[in-house]
């Protein structure tokens, strides 16, 4: 009996090539369609990726342009304040000298924190006529190119963009 034992465990241990032959084709089928399916989950992880980084560049870009829009208001806002200022300025010939002196700190003050934020005065006088900066409300003849000679009403801009254009009269 003992020896008929070790038969049945031979017969049952030994491979059979046919066998073999059959399931290696299944075993490759299988590892091509993990790899297809592993290349595919890799492909779509980089697009989720990019298509956040883009999300996130976009979302920084709009944020940045939502903060500059609020700034530029707030400023269009305060440029009534600045024509008072400097009206008050031009005004101070009567006045104590420590009363001239704290409107003139205020002011500067007021600028230097708008000057900061961005805000900057457009140039006129003796400057060539612009019409995407200024706005010609007298014109005298004159010679050559259009030439800004006087300022009414100054203008500014913020951050390159157009808030108020100056008011100027022109000769040229």
């Amino acid at each position: 009996m003992g020896r008929r034992h070790d038969d049945e465990e031979r017969s049952g241990s030994e491979i059979d090539p046919e066998a073999l032959a059959d399931t290696a084709p299944a075993e490759s089928d299988a590892t091509d369609d993990l790899t297809r399916e592993r290349d595919e989950m890799r492909a779509l992880a980089q697009r989720i990726q990019a298509d956040f980084e883009n999300y996130r560049k976009r979302s920084a870009r709009e944020q940045s342009e939502a903060s500059d829009r609020g700034r530029a208001i707030l400023m269009e806002q305060l440029l009534p304040v600045l024509d008072t200022f400097d009206l008050a300025l031009g005004t101070l010939d009567g006045v104590d000298e420590q009363t001239r002196k704290g409107v003139e700190l205020v002011y500067a003050d007021l600028v230097g924190t708008l000057q900061r934020a961005g805000l900057e005065r457009i140039p006129t006088d003796g400057t060539p006529f612009d019409p995407e900066v200024h706005e010609a409300v007298i014109h005298e003849p004159g010679d050559g190119e259009p030439v800004v000679v006087e300022t009414m009403r100054p203008g500014y801009r913020c951050n390159g963009r157009v808030l108020r254009p100056a008011m100027v009269k022109v000769a040229g």
